[in-house]
Formats: C-alpha cells, sequence, structure tokens
C-alpha cells in the first residue's frame, strides 16, 4: 500500500472484513489508512451499511479505529435515504433490527404495517444470529401480492462477524428478486454511492478528482470489486474477509478473476498492511 499511496491519491475502502469484523478492530490496516493521509492522501470509508455515517463513526469509536483513519465516510444508508422519500411516498414498512431505524430520522415517512405501506425498507434481518434469508418467505410473499417495492439499505449477502458468517439484506434481497419481486439498491456496487464518493473526494481535495486517481479497496468480490469494476476503478482485493477461509490467497484471487474478468486488480493482500 506504501507504493499504491504515490500512484493513487484517493482511497475508496471497504470497512467490515478489511477494517474491522464488528466485533475486533484491525490495527495495521488503520495504520495504513492514516500514513496514506500524513502522505496528503484522501481515504473516503465506503460501506454498506445500513445507517448514517455518524453511527458508523460511532461504532468504529467503540471499536478503536482512530479518525485519523479517513477523511469521511459514505454508507448506504446515506444514499438509501433518497430512495425512501422517492419510493415511499410517506409511508414504508420495515424490515430489520431495532439498531437501524436512525435511517429514517427526519425523513418525512411513517412506519407503518405492511398493507399500509407504499414500500418495504430491508435494512438487514431482526435476528442475524439465528435467520437466513429463507425464514423472510413468507413476508415476501406477500409484499409481492401486494405489489410492493423492496428497498434494500444493505446490498452485502453476508459479512463475517468474527469467525461467524452472518445474512444481511443483501440476502433477502436476492431471494425477492427470485420470485421476481423489484428491488432498488444504491449500496455497493451500483453507481450512485461510488459518484457521491468522487464528489465527496473533488471537495476533500479542492480540485477535480478522476477516476485514475483512485484506487477501491475491498473484501467482497460481488460488492466491492464488481462495483469497482463497474465504475471504472483499480482495486486492491482484500482475502481475508469474507471469502473462504480454506482457500488459499492465490485460489481467491484466480475465483474472484474468473467471476469478475472486467475486474482490474492492482494487488491481492490477506489484510490491509502498509
Amino acid at each position: 500500500m506504501k507504493d499504491l499511496s504515490v500512484r493513487y491519491p484517493v482511497w475508496f475502502c471497504d470497512v467490515w472484513g478489511v477494517i474491522h469484523d464488528g466485533l475486533t478492530s484491525f490495527p495495521p490496516a488503520s495504520d495504513a489508512l492514516s500514513k496514506h493521509r500524513e502522505n496528503g492522501g484522501i481515504v473516503l470509508l465506503i460501506t454498506n451499511a445500513p445507517r448514517l455515517a455518524g453511527n458508523v463513526a460511532e461504532q468504529m469509536d467503540g471499536l478503536r479505529v482512530p479518525r485519523s483513519a479517513y477523511d469521511a465516510i459514505i454508507t448506504s444508508g446515506d444514499v438509501t435515504r433518497s430512495l425512501i422519500v422517492q419510493h415511499g411516498k410517506g409511508a414504508v414498512h420495515h424490515i430489520g433490527p431495532e439498531r437501524d431505524k436512525g435511517i429514517f430520522e427526519g425523513l418525512p415517512t411513517r412506519l407503518v404495517p405492511l398493507e399500509e405501506a407504499n414500500a418495504v425498507v430491508c435494512t438487514g434481518l431482526h435476528d442475524d444470529t439465528r435467520e437466513t434469508g429463507e425464514d423472510y418467505a413468507p413476508i415476501l410473499g406477500r409484499m409481492k401480492t401486494l405489489g410492493l417495492t423492496m428497498i434494500c439499505a444493505n446490498p452485502d449477502k453476508i459479512v463475517r462477524r468474527g469467525n461467524q458468517i452472518v445474512y444481511c439484506a443483501g440476502a433477502i434481497a436476492e431471494i425477492y428478486e427470485r420470485d421476481q419481486g423489484l428491488v432498488l439498491m444504491a449500496g455497493k456496487p451500483f453507481q450512485p454511492i461510488y459518484e457521491l464518493a468522487l464528489q465527496r473526494a473533488a471537495e476533500l481535495r479542492k480540485a477535480p478528482v478522476g477516476k485514475n486517481d483512485v484506487v477501491a479497496i475491498g473484501d467482497g468480490p460481488d460488492t466491492d470489486i464488481a462495483g469497482a469494476a463497474r465504475f471504472g476503478l483499480d482495486c486492491v482485493l482484500i482475502t481475508g474477509g469474507v471469502s473462504d477461509a480454506a482457500l488459499s490467497q492465490e485460489a481467491v484471487e484466480r475465483e474472484v478473476r474468473s467471476r469478475i474478468p472486467e475486474a482490474r486488480i492492482v494487488l491481492v493482500q490477506r489484510d490491509l498492511h502498509w
């Protein structure tokens, strides 16, 4: 990453699986990000967390991720709010844990029963320690009958929490799409979150930022790497996050390159370090 700090002044870095695992932070990752900023670089954290940037910062404070490691945070939750206003039309049903309800703060939107909703906002599973996406088949069937659009606030399907794999909102959205339900998503790998990040980077740099100035860092093939590829960014693949721990680093790289041949992977590392 020391060499890439010279080549790419702006880093778009994933959070979960790269900087922390939900329980423990990874100090070498924070050190690498901090040193890039000391070199004059800019670090934007881009996360599919279905919460506002301030809430994510508070969580990372609790995990002892220093604020010196980043300039700003762009979340899927921030981008999703515009979809809630546009498609919810003042009344939405929420699927997800209580901790995610901050995404609705300040919006002209009421949380209502399913039959009264104009759209459904899915931020995650109610209990991701026990449930999977398949547990939501009954409510997804009712949504399909009512013709409701799902706004998925977190396109991630799985993350690693410590040594445990847990399911995310994207796992529920995948099932709804499979049954021909309409799903709207704004996080990675979709373009709006990258456009917002590029705009924010230019504001921080006080100068235009081109795609050649940016490298995207992440561990999720279907989100971080695919999103970077679609947006035209070079990327760093971190293999120690959601990848199968039984696979070698080389095997993970081969699998990702075969699935996403257009990805411009400039570096593969087990973890993020200087």
